[in-house]
């Protein structure tokens, strides 16, 4: 027998989408191409040449889903706006666009949803991209501009405002590993792009808190949890160090204590572009912040050379080897411990979630009184539709409870956590894996666009109606 477990009052209960993924209507209404739009385009960058041209129609039935919000007891919803329809080539405001993004808002208000609006989550304006992309400086005014835009549109309306949504993966995972959009393969363009990224973040914060002091602002970090495979080995030891500095601290450092961890730049020796920070970068990247999302999934184990062979290991993983998203550090193993894995092979560790924000709070977010939300968590799991397209998922409701308990624990043992999002709202466009994972908790038939609720949203709506899990 679990125990129940209560909530704070006031805790936020919300599911969460992007874009790309759902939204489909690629062209209508002035939407210009973004990078996804060019990379999945591309014969053999997604599984099956699965784009988002229609995805899940959402632009066309935001307000039947908006209504669908309502029946779960959703309390928010963090929807991601697609700069590419909002600035077609990059810095031209469409006002159609931005049309879209403002009735989506009256919908969420008049359902007495919170809209929770992202920024950023990796849909670049192609035009931008063939501009230099991320790794050229010159993309940081135009992100400024475009945040100034959409808060001139809804800011009368929205009041949460995340920049970007995971620039780990937009800048190691699409330029430096190739994996993601743009499908670049260069590790110095991976950490141009990282760092213009968390310059963009915290200028566009700037901008908007002058513009607005009342805004609750942030944006949204994933997390890995990192560990050695034998904890006796320095080599293990050392590779551990070495992702978790890269994945983790590399992006909330600079936010929280205004520069990058001295280690990792060790790691990244003569890869680290030495024109790449300016005076003042950093003062800006550490613009204070309200608000922290906290993006959780996942654990690794994971093995490695002895820290003195490290940096030989990861030069010739770089010359020899697959490209790869661990920049400096391309020789660490990740090792398979054999536990249960969701369907992206993921292994489910809800206790490190529970440690994350406990670190979290303990080091960073405590301290600069920065409050926490988790703003994903959840799995795609092997759904098995009956005949009537209903989905009786336990495999994800065992994923959630046990998530949101370890969030629980960790309200419990100090951690300013203020609401949790579960990823995601529908079944959607997977990125590279194409329409081939489902993280909804409602399921979608593409072929008819019918959304039908599986059992982890009937479960997810008791949670939120009640802010309890019985």
């Amino acid at each position: 027998m679990t125990t129940p477990i209560t909530f704070p009052s006031g805790f936020l209960l919300g599911s969460a989408t992007a874009a790309y993924q759902v939204e489909g209507a690629a062209h209508e209404d002035g939407r210009g191409d973004c990078i996804w739009d060019t990379f999945s385009a591309t014969p053999g960058a997604v599984v099956h040449g699965h784009t988002g041209a229609v995805a899940c129609d959402h632009y066309h039935r935001m307000p039947q889903d908006v209504a669908l919000m309502r029946s779960l007891n959703l309390g928010a919803y963090r929807f991601s706006v697609s700069w590419a329809r909002v600035c077609p080539d990059g810095s031209t405001v469409n006002e159609k666009g931005l049309d879209f993004y403002s009735r989506l808002v009256d919908e969420l208000l008049a359902a007495d949803i919170v809209p929770w609006v992202t920024l950023y989550h990796w849909d670049l304006p192609q035009a931008l991209e063939e501009a230099g992309g991320w790794p050229a400086r010159g993309v940081v005014d135009r992100f400024v501009d475009y945040a100034l835009a959409v808060h001139e549109r809804l800011g009368d309306r929205v009041r949460q405002l995340t920049t970007l949504n995971e620039p780990w993966c937009s800048a190691f995972l699409g330029y430096a590993a190739g994996v993601h959009a743009p499908g670049r393969t260069d590790p110095q363009d991976g950490l141009r792009a990282a760092h213009h990224l968390l310059l963009a973040h915290g200028r566009a914060v700037q901008a908007l808190r002058e513009r607005d002091p009342g805004l609750e602002l942030g944006l949204t970090l994933n997390f890995t949890e990192m560990q050695p495979q034998d904890p006796a080995s320095a080599g293990d030891r050392d590779a551990a160090r070495r992702l978790d500095g890269l994945a983790n601290r590399f992006f909330v450092e600079p936010l929280t204590r205004g520069a990058y961890p001295e280690d990792v730049l060790e790691d990244l020796g003569e890869l680290w572009p030495q024109d790449l920070v300016h005076d003042g970068d950093l003062a800006d990247i550490s613009t204070p912040i309200d608000v922290l999302g906290v993006n959780f999934y996942t654990g690794s184990m994971v093995t490695g050379p002895d820290p003195e062979a490290a940096p030989e290991a990861a030069r010739q993983a770089r010359a020899y080897d697959a490209p790869s998203p661990n920049v400096g550090s391309e020789h660490v193993v990740v090792v398979r411990r054999g536990t249960p894995v969701t369907d992206m092979g993921w292994e489910i560790r809800p206790q490190a979630l529970r440690d994350l924000l406990l670190w979290l709070q303990r080091d960073h977010t405590g301290p600069a009184g920065t409050r926490l939300y988790v703003t994903e968590n959840g799995a795609a799991m092997p759904d098995d539709p009956d005949g009537t397209g209903f989905v009786d998922d336990q495999d994800r409701v065992a994923y959630l409870d046990g998530h949101l308990r370890a969030v629980h624990e960790a309200i419990q043992g100090g951690a300013d956590v203020r609401g949790y999002f579960v990823w995601s709202l529908m079944d959607n466009y997977e990125w590279a894996y194409g329409y081939t994972r489902r993280f909804g908790i409602v399921r979608v038939d593409y072929d008819t666009q019918e959304r039908t609720p599986k059992a982890s949203a009937r479960w997810f709506a008791d949670v939120a109606g009640s802010g309890a899990i019985g």
